[in-house]
């Protein structure tokens, strides 16, 4: 009796060090709020410009917590080496998981303001129309890459309007839309 009477407030010692370890390791307000702020840099970025505000704060909430599972140490994780790299990885990551999840994103890759710009779409289209482009598009992706990493490699190979991404634009525009794209070739003469 006298030993459990003795282990009782050891163990009770024990798991109050073994909590206070556990809260130390969960990030606080403040810290979460500093990486969301930090991620506000990434807001740049093509996909993320075209967020609106509450979809952006979502983002930045997703990709905190993610780094918060991973690196539950906050105070280790910003002192960390590669701690840019990483979080620029995650941001991609989740990028693509939401490409992934919903192919209806790409507008944020491609918005229609640029597209309008580009001369790809007419100016004007009301939601609906916008839409049922988007659904074209990205099943035209779909059915065109097998994978994330294909689709990204062309988007970043894309460099001429001749490209297999702006010819399942301009078949979309045209099916929807009987949109053409006319191609005016200027030669310059001496």
């Amino acid at each position: 009796m006298k030993k459990l009477l003795l282990l009782l407030p050891a163990m009770a010692l024990f798991a109050a060090g073994f909590m206070s370890c556990t809260q130390q390791q969960r990030w606080n307000h403040e810290q979460r709020k500093a990486m969301r702020e930090a991620l506000r840099d990434y807001r740049r970025m093509v996909y993320l410009e075209d967020l609106n505000d509450a979809e952006f704060t979502l983002f930045t909430d997703g990709v905190a917590e993610t780094l918060e599972i991973d690196y539950p140490v906050y105070t280790t994780f910003v002192a960390m080496p590669g701690m840019e790299d990483t979080v620029e990885m995650v941001v991609v990551t989740t990028i693509v998981d939401e490409l992934n999840a919903d192919a209806h994103n790409m507008r944020h890759l491609y918005p229609y303001s640029s597209l309008v710009a580009q001369g790809v779409l007419p100016a004007g289209l009301d939601h609906q129309q916008q839409k049922a482009f988007y659904q074209c598009f990205a099943s035209k992706v779909n059915n065109t890459y097998a994978t994330m990493g294909q689709f990204f490699n062309a988007v970043l190979a894309d460099t001429t309007n001749q490209s297999q991404i702006s010819q399942m634009e301009a078949q979309c525009a045209a099916d929807l839309f009987d949109w053409e794209i006319t191609e005016i070739e200027v030669v310059e003469q001496n």
